[in-house]
């Protein structure tokens, strides 16, 4: 898939006010710090589209960006780590678990994992969350180029262990770098399978 345009159309809380023209939906989320806003402006490959930060927890608002006017790339807020209030913290989960479980649109959630750590019990947790709500989701692995490819195949198999636990077969997985652009392909590709079969 080429993205030939990656336009910003609305940040909110509200899912009544997310967009109303049905088009397909693509939602990214993971822990704070796990290189979302960069991976989604290395998919886009726009510098700016997502804004990436020092500080964790920076996107506090659902994002819909439109791509190619025929889908939106979706930015969810991260969980785990923020700054915030408990009474915001809570606002926000909210939130999110009802554009997940309630939105018709969307067609798959992007699990971003750091491929540097161990399996975490709050991603753990997540993911079997979007199974007992019966969300499709698939796991991305973020930041490879920052460990060895040993290392990697390591914690891969420390996840896949995991995921086994409670999992009959594993989602789809992807392995990506926001700095080389490792995976950006395959991760498009997907979608576009996906959106030729709707």
């Amino acid at each position: 898939m080429k993205i030939k345009e990656a336009v910003f159309v609305i940040s909110n809380t509200d899912l009544s006010k997310c967009p109303q023209d049905g088009k397909p939906e693509y939602a990214f989320i993971g822990r704070s710090n796990v290189g979302k806003s960069s991976l989604i402006n290395m998919l886009t490959e726009k510098k700016n589209l997502a804004k990436t930060s020092g500080k964790p927890g920076k996107t506090q608002l659902i994002n819909h960006f439109l791509i190619n006017e025929e889908w939106y790339l979706v930015d969810l807020p991260g969980y785990g780590y923020a700054k915030a209030s408990k009474t915001s913290r809570a606002q926000w989960e909210k939130f999110i678990s009802d554009y997940l479980t309630k939105r018709k649109q969307l067609i798959n959630v992007f699990v971003l994992l750091d491929s540097r750590l161990e399996p975490q019990k709050i991603d753990l947790e997540f993911m079997n969350w979007c199974g007992e709500k019966e969300i499709p989701f698939s796991m991305v692995f973020t930041k490879i180029d920052k460990l060895s490819s040993s290392a990697l195949q390591k914690n891969l198999a420390k996840y896949k262990k995991e995921m086994l636990k409670y999992w009959a077969e594993l989602p789809p997985v992807f392995t990506t770098s926001s700095t080389s652009g490792f995976g950006r392909e395959k991760l498009l590709n997907y979608i576009e399978l996906i959106n030729k079969n709707l």
